[in-house]
């Protein structure tokens, strides 16, 4: 765990080298994706200077993620980003911490590609004396004492409640399910499967033939969703572990001439805001919500950390879950 003492020791650094690293001071958030080569001096003044890698740009709720956390981390609120973009490659997101250790950051957070192969460059901001903050995805790492805090949703509980509702108002009778999985390895994707099992595991009516990963992305989603069409012609329920991935589907049901939400259910995880149009349209029948809107509480927990104070391992933000009637009103106030 990094220690009361280190964090207030780096703070009252940050906050003593104004005079020396004012030259210095410039916010690289909300710019390209890849402005992590910014001088890496630790922040000017009081400003604190966080390294983040992104897993990528693969989906709308990544997107809405990164402008909040953009939005947020900026030098009038008294940070210095350095911003990164993996294009859902972990050896993109360890260079980039690596990088961040280099130049000296105050804080590093990220977004887990994958859950596993942490360890060695965790240890390493460990042993630079940098927290690091996990943000919307988990790392499977026995050492806990490698990460401050998470951030982020339940991914289980999205899951289970996707399957529940499945479960309670579609499979009364007999249903062929197919899922479209997220990024193999990734939490989201590990989880929502899961949970989803489990919802269902009860309920023998439910039976998925056929599951495939469409790597969170709508492209990919429309093009396995073409192959699950081929493959069978007795699809009842659409699984998608997002809505970028269930909204591909839409399109190559469309284009199978099939009544997407009617001869086939969609049910999705996310609610963004095409996904929550979709649903009001009748084209997706339910959304479990996944809040992208990580960018205040990390900002909090950083100021936390710095300060020496205690934060919780694991800080869970709540969910909701919309049909097409709950997705109609709330779309007009839809902030994502």
């Amino acid at each position: 765990m990094f220690s009361t003492k280190k964090a207030r020791t780096r703070l009252t650094g940050v906050l003593a080298g104004a005079a020396v690293l004012a030259l210095a001071a410039c916010s690289s958030g909300g710019t390209d994706g890849g402005s992590d080569d910014a001088s890496g001096d630790g922040g000017s003044g009081d400003t604190i200077t966080v390294g983040f890698s992104q897993v990528g740009a693969e989906s709308g709720w990544r997107a809405a993620n990164t402008k909040s956390i953009q939005d947020t981390l900026t030098a009038e609120n008294g940070f210095d980003l350095k911003f990164s973009d993996a294009q859902q490659k972990q050896e993109n997101q360890i260079q980039a911490i690596r990088s961040y250790i280099a130049q000296g950051v105050d804080v590093i957070a990220f977004s887990p590609v994958v859950e596993s192969g942490w360890d060695a460059v965790l240890e390493e901001a460990k042993d630079a004396g940098i927290p690091v903050i996990l943000t919307d995805r988990a790392v499977d790492s026995e050492d806990e004492s490698l990460y401050e805090s998470f951030i982020g949703s339940d991914f289980v509980l999205e899951g289970e409640m996707a399957g529940d509702w499945v479960s309670e108002n579609v499979a009364t009778e007999p249903i062929n399910v197919v899922e479209l999985q997220g990024t193999t390895g990734a939490a989201p994707a590990i989880d929502r499967k899961t949970g989803f099992e489990t919802a269902t595991a009860d309920n023998p009516n439910v039976k998925i033939i056929d599951s495939q990963t469409g790597n969170f992305t709508r492209a990919e989603g429309k093009t396995v969703m073409e192959g699950f069409l081929q493959a069978h012609d007795d699809i009842d329920l659409v699984y998608a572990h997002n809505d970028d991935m269930g909204l591909g589907a839409i399109e190559a049901i469309e284009a199978a001439g099939l009544v997407p939400g009617e001869d086939i259910k969609i049910v999705t995880v996310d609610a963004v805001k095409d996904g929550m149009t979709a649903l009001a349209d009748g084209k997706i029948n339910f959304i479990v919500e996944c809040n992208p809107l990580l960018g205040p509480d990390l900002a909090d927990i950083i100021k936390k950390v710095l300060a020496g104070e205690e934060v919780e391992k694991r800080i869970v933000v709540k969910d909701e879950s919309f049909d097409q009637e709950q997705a109609i009103e709330a779309l007009p106030t839809r902030e994502y």
